[in-house]
């Protein structure tokens, strides 16, 4: 499961069961930090997550800014709360701007996009990471002499 941790939501992704294609679940809105958790804890179940994928917001230049320490604190808060339960951070830079680009090119009217955003981020979030994920599972592989 991936989360798109913004200041009033939280985009929701999930793998399918091969672990190879991300899905929006939902956009979570925030209200408090028990119900963000609480239905946190609720999808953990529901999907059976054993590992989340959470948006690391980097600066551009690689370096840890405001936005990144909040995420820091989420994700220890996750580990926390969530025992078991592998939390990942993710360098998403242009994860937004990539499911704009979706978005827009699925000719998505600019309000809707608004209601979406934050699910197709965590979309582009999961995905980046289930892709690395396999290429390195298939450069690490060993190689068969013919």
């Amino acid at each position: 499961m991936s989360l798109d941790l913004g200041s009033r939501t939280i985009g929701v992704a999930v793998s399918d069961l091969t672990g190879l294609i991300a899905n929006g679940v939902e956009t979570i809105r925030r209200t408090s930090p028990e119900r963000d958790f609480k239905r946190i804890g609720e999808l953990i179940t529901e999907w059976e997550v054993g590992e989340i994928v959470l948006g690391y917001p980097k600066n551009m230049n690689g370096t840890i800014g405001e936005r990144a320490k909040l995420s820091e604190a989420f994700a220890e808060e996750l580990r926390s709360r969530f025992a078991g339960i592998t939390v990942v951070l993710w360098d998403e830079r242009l994860s937004t701007v990539a499911a704009e680009r979706v978005l827009i090119d699925a000719d998505l009217q600019r309000k809707k996009r608004r209601q979406v955003i934050d699910m197709m981020a965590a979309v582009v979030i999961l995905q980046n990471y289930l892709d690395s994920k396999t290429l390195r599972s298939r450069n690490s592989a060993p190689t068969q002499q013919q």
